[in-house]
């Protein structure tokens, strides 16, 4: 069977080639990796012929291709999507998963976002971080990103605000260029209207991504705190493949103590 695409649709070997150019992988690479030769994979892109449900899985995997975008692949090569996508209210086991990890990691602010930095969850500390927002910026949706880089948001405490924006201009990029998800062409858009497109660093090892400090001015003090990301490993469902849990961790004994203090007045 050979895909043909409408001027409404695209072939599964367009897609296929996308994702291969977005992973700047050669025909010859990806052939070799996911156990193909380059003429079959050639065919697959031009149109000449349609993947099995197999073959699709193997070039995703080597692509690595979010899950939502597999569905796709799937639909345009003639499948039922294979990965299923529930609510966050859904996930069972797993959400009740996130909502042990954030409770966990308390007195630190956490929180379970989706593709876009959407809210989903978040622990009593960064509930608290988040109480002052104004309507427009609390959602729902909230959007984390909304709410630390608007003017009217968290933007006024945040002392490093152009250094700390800089660096979630770039996290966005990456994911855009990762994930191609839906919306976040348009978030990245709206992030860089609030300044200068692309700021420029401070010099100095502040301007590596794993060590960028979020740093505020509170009325609790001063805190300095350490961005980390957590994703679910081999999740099958879309949903779970598009959260991650974000944490800050203090990145000074004096962020630590304030901390602290704040959990011990919560009890």
């Amino acid at each position: 069977m050979t895909a043909i695409a409408t001027a409404s649709e695209e072939t599964v070997g367009m897609l296929v080639k996308r994702w291969r150019e977005r992973r700047r992988r050669s025909q010859l690479d990806v052939s070799l990796a996911a156990d193909l030769s380059a003429r079959h994979l050639s065919y697959i892109e031009t149109g000449r012929s349609n993947p099995s449900r197999e073959m699709i899985e193997r070039i995703c995997e080597e692509l690595d291709v979010p899950l939502r975008e597999r569905n796709r692949l799937y639909l345009a090569a003639g499948f039922a999507p294979v990965h299923p996508e529930r609510p966050f209210a859904d996930l069972g086991a797993a959400r009740a998963a996130v909502q042990a990890v954030l409770m966990g990691l308390d007195p630190n602010p956490a929180a379970a976002v989706n593709v876009c930095w959407d809210l989903l969850e978040a622990n009593d500390p960064m509930r608290g971080f988040l109480a002052a927002l104004p309507d427009e910026l609390a959602g729902p949706p909230l959007n984390m990103l909304r709410a630390t880089l608007h003017p009217d948001g968290l933007a006024s405490q945040v002392v490093n605000l152009e250094q700390w924006r800089a660096h979630t201009l770039r996290r966005v990029r990456r994911q855009l260029e990762r994930t191609a998800a839906s919306g976040l062409a348009e978030l990245l858009a709206e992030l860089e209207s609030y300044g200068d497109s692309d700021p420029p660093d401070p010099p100095g090892p502040t301007s590596h991504d794993l060590v960028v400090p979020l740093q505020m001015a509170t009325p609790y003090g001063d805190l300095a705190l350490l961005y980390t990301a957590t994703v679910f490993g081999s999740p099958r469902d879309v949903t779970l493949d598009e959260i991650a849990i974000e944490t800050f961790f203090p990145a000074d004994d004096a962020t630590a103590r304030i901390l602290r203090s704040l959990a011990d007045a919560r009890t």
